[in-house]
């Protein structure tokens, strides 16, 4: 009897030893499974060389240049936004047929104040309608992101949404272009990155996304990522918290700089007058 019971018990063990190996094989294969769905390492690196710009009184643009490495062969899309927001154009008409007003206002949601793309091709040769439009990547992925209104139909929005792209290329905040990246590849078999882009001075302070799409096979593959962080400084910043906190006293001392730098050309004037 008790023989048999020590048998029984055994054979349980054994059981149970197999059903907990049998669980960890398939839990080990299922990491396998996972791990082996994504690249074997992350190749693709980005690094913005000026990430921190300043705006001091003599400031009139900047340049920042993107570097890294990536997988050989891959296509890739460097894109630098601002926050998306709100923002409110006036929309222009004509009165009777003949003068041109402002008879409304466009709101755009949704929006971003900065927006500059660049890559190695062409967008629509290098990823699919889908792909550009997860990634906002082209104005077409824009345009179909941003809210517009009042509209009365598609055809409507897309015509505000041309005019607002051109008055953003206009000032220097809205750019795409193809071609402009340099590949090289490495001697440890890597593809190394650069491209250097010109910062508008129309670009407003604050935090800038720039973000890196490797692109195989019409997909995007891999990303990184980097920040770009413009800020006033000095005699730039002090005026700036004084018009935004104290817009009464810096309007009264506006006044005054104007006064007296006209007080001080009148002078010059009179006093070159009375030489002659």
């Amino acid at each position: 009897m008790h023989i048999h019971s020590f048998i029984m018990h055994t054979a349980r063990f054994i059981g149970s030893a197999r059903f907990l190996a049998t669980i960890m094989l398939l839990f080990l294969f299922s990491l396998c499974q996972l791990y082996g769905a994504a690249p074997a390492s992350a190749m693709l690196t980005a690094k913005a060389n000026h990430d921190h710009i300043t705006i001091d009184f003599f400031y009139h643009g900047s340049t920042v240049s993107v570097k890294g490495l990536s997988e050989p062969g891959v296509d890739l899309v460097i894109k630098f936004t601002s926050p998306e927001g709100h923002q409110v154009l006036k929309q222009k008409g004509k009165i009777g047929g003949v003068l041109w007003m402002n008879v409304g206002q466009l709101k755009f949601e949704k929006t971003p104040n900065f927006y500059a793309v660049y890559s190695t091709k062409k967008l629509d040769d290098m990823l699919g309608r889908e792909e550009r439009e997860k990634y906002l990547l082209g104005y077409p992925a824009l345009a179909k992101h941003i809210e517009i209104s009042p509209v009365k139909n598609e055809e409507e929005k897309a015509k505000w949404f041309e005019e607002f792209v051109k008055f953003k290329e206009s000032s220097n905040v809205y750019r795409t272009s193809f071609g402009k990246i340099n590949t090289t590849a490495t001697a440890d078999g890597k593809q190394e990155y650069f491209i250097l882009t010109d910062w508008p001075y129309q670009a407003a302070p604050g935090d800038y996304l720039m973000s890196v799409y490797a692109v195989k096979n019409g997909k995007v593959v891999e990303q990184a990522g980097a920040k770009v962080n413009v800020e006033q400084v000095g005699v730039v910043k002090t005026l700036a918290t004084m018009a935004k906190n104290k817009a009464a006293f810096y309007g009264l001392l506006s006044i005054g700089i104007a006064l007296g730098a006209g007080f001080g050309v009148g002078l010059v004037f009179r006093k070159g007058g009375g030489a002659h």
